[in-house]
């Protein structure tokens, strides 16, 4: 019985053109139990013993025996006899099924620093400003080119998140394979629920990724170097393209808010920030990133619609408005440039 996170990689994993026997392989499940889901089956989640088992007070033990073999495995025999010794009287079944989800969790992908075209793009928030006028950035990084996006909010709920990620595949032409996060509540509920490494994911994030055929990774605990792609890339936003930014507005009296923030952000991405040579890779991301598109997989019509519909016509108001034009703004770039 697969988890629903199981369930979803199957799923995404087909889309991305995985056979039935690669999919089995990668997952380590039988090739029936990926054609039962791909046929249909309901993603269900892995049931929680409702009672405490005999191996219920040794299960710390098991764990911290395994973990100090890793990357060796202790046999279940001679587990059982330490176990014994102890004073457990249970079987040796019971004890292998606890220890099947710990021997054969996979490697955690996030360990990755170099991947190949389309492979993996790193996502997170920085914060820009606090307190009640709070400003953050949601960042996205491809792994391969180094080509970035970013867009400004006020929050980071699951709806700024689905915008930023959305705006990112559009941005770049395509979805990448994973999408590496942080340990936020939008994106993972618990980790390691199911065992190490897999763990319970955000209902809404799994349902964005099923739709545009991306794996969902995240960072171990303590470990955001595994992101130093964004990481990095989240200072220079600030020191390069925030400081100066809001220096400018100040002089005039205004302060930078989300709506100038996105449309300023647009201009420097394209025209500084993706045609700089990159310090590791030594290539624009911008010309490492024709040959990433070719890579990405296409963004759904419909999840692009439905998350970023066009903006609706200006209304003209009947009365003088008393926030700032947005021309205000661009006059008075221009008169300071």
């Amino acid at each position: 019985m697969l988890t629903q996170e199981e369930v979803v990689e199957v799923k995404v994993l087909a889309r991305q053109g995985k056979g039935v026997r690669k999919i089995a392989r990668d997952l380590g499940i039988s090739r029936n139990t990926v054609r039962r889901y791909l046929r249909g089956a309901e993603a269900q989640y892995a049931a929680r013993p409702k009672r405490a088992t005999k191996l219920a007070p040794y299960e710390d033990y098991v764990r911290a025996r395994l973990a100090a073999a890793h990357p060796d495995v202790i046999p279940a025999t001679v587990l059982l006899r330490e176990l014994a010794e102890q004073g457990y009287t249970g079987g040796i079944s019971q004890l292998k099924a606890f220890m099947a989800p710990l021997r054969r969790a996979p490697p955690d992908p996030v360990v990755r620093f170099e991947t190949a075209p389309g492979e993996q793009m790193q996502a997170d928030f920085t914060t820009v400003r606090r307190g009640r006028d709070r400003l953050v950035a949601f960042v996205a990084t491809l792994g391969y080119s180094r080509t970035t996006y970013v867009r400004f909010g006020d929050d980071e709920s699951f709806p700024a998140w689905e915008a930023g990620l959305v705006g990112a595949f559009d941005y770049f032409g395509g979805v990448p394979q994973h999408v590496l996060f942080d340990n936020a509540k939008p994106v993972l509920l618990d980790r390691d629920v199911y065992g190490p490494g897999r763990h319970r994911w955000n209902p809404q994030m799994l349902a964005l990724a099923e739709q545009c055929a991306f794996t969902p990774r995240v960072c171990r605990p303590y470990r955001a170097r595994t992101k130093g792609k964004v990481e990095r890339f989240n200072s220079y936003l600030k020191g390069s393209f925030v400081v100066p930014l809001a220096a400018t507005l100040r002089s005039g009296g205004l302060v930078l808010d989300v709506q100038t923030a996105n449309r300023e952000v647009r201009r420097w991405l394209d025209q500084v920030a993706n045609r700089r040579k990159h310090g590791t890779t030594q290539a624009r991301p911008c010309d490492l990133l024709v040959h990433e598109r070719q890579h990405l997989q296409p963004l759904p019509d419909d999840v692009m619609m439905r998350v970023m519909p066009p903006a609706p016509a200006a209304r003209v108001l009947p009365f003088p408005s008393i926030q700032h034009p947005l021309s205000v703004y661009g006059e008075l770039m221009e008169a300071t440039a």
